[in-house]
């Protein structure tokens, strides 16, 4: 075992914002079971990430409960791990590089929410930690974002008709531009699963 598939923050907390209603991709829960999927079946390992800020009093509290996998995905309790990290990178505030050097795992297949954010920058630091990555890249979610100088108390609907608004999808496209060939090999989950020789 060299690979492992690194699923990062898809959990309830994304759920409980408002904001979810935005998301890119509601059924992001779906695309990432497939790939745990293959992952398991080529004996790869598979390590579960949370975003945790606790005392913050918001969804990513886990005093209130919210932090914890989406309902649609199983952790194997015995084999994969579960981190919490309490910054955007699973690497900084985690074990995790420790965790993956100990098995040998030179190669990381990398998804979650949010594309751009904790998606991204994990991505990028394992790249410049001389992992292999591959970036899937409809098995990540993300939200539009509001231009930095508007008021952050408007509503979900004034932010959507802002023209100066980042469109998820945008945000997406860029993330791809940015990391492929410098961080990461770009890929989809159907892809990985012709490789595989079958769907998960």
């Amino acid at each position: 075992m060299t690979r492992a598939l690194i699923v990062i923050d898809v959990q309830e907390s994304f759920r409980a914002r408002p904001l979810w209603e935005t998301i890119s991709d509601p059924e992001i829960a779906g695309q990432v079971d497939r790939l745990v999927r293959l992952a398991r079946r080529a004996g790869d390992l598979v390590v579960w990430v949370l975003h945790a800020e606790p005392g913050s009093g918001d969804v990513f509290d886990p005093a209130l409960g919210h932090v914890r996998l989406m309902a649609e995905l199983e952790r194997r309790d015995d084999t994969e791990p579960l981190i919490h990290k309490t910054s955007h990178n699973a690497f900084t505030t985690t074990n995790l590089q420790q965790l993956l050097t100990e098995r040998g795992i030179r190669e990381l297949t990398v998804c979650g929410i949010r594309t751009e954010q904790c998606v991204e920058t994990t991505t990028r630091v394992a790249g410049d930690l001389g992992y292999l990555v591959t970036l899937v890249i409809d098995a990540t979610a993300t939200n539009p974002i509001p231009h930095r100088d508007a008021p952050a108390d408007r509503s979900i609907a004034e932010m959507l008709s802002d023209p100066r608004t980042l469109s998820a999808q945008e945000i997406i496209r860029r993330t791809e531009y940015a990391l492929a060939g410098r961080f990461a090999t770009i890929a989809t989950v159907e892809q990985l699963e012709a490789a595989a020789g079958s769907p998960a």
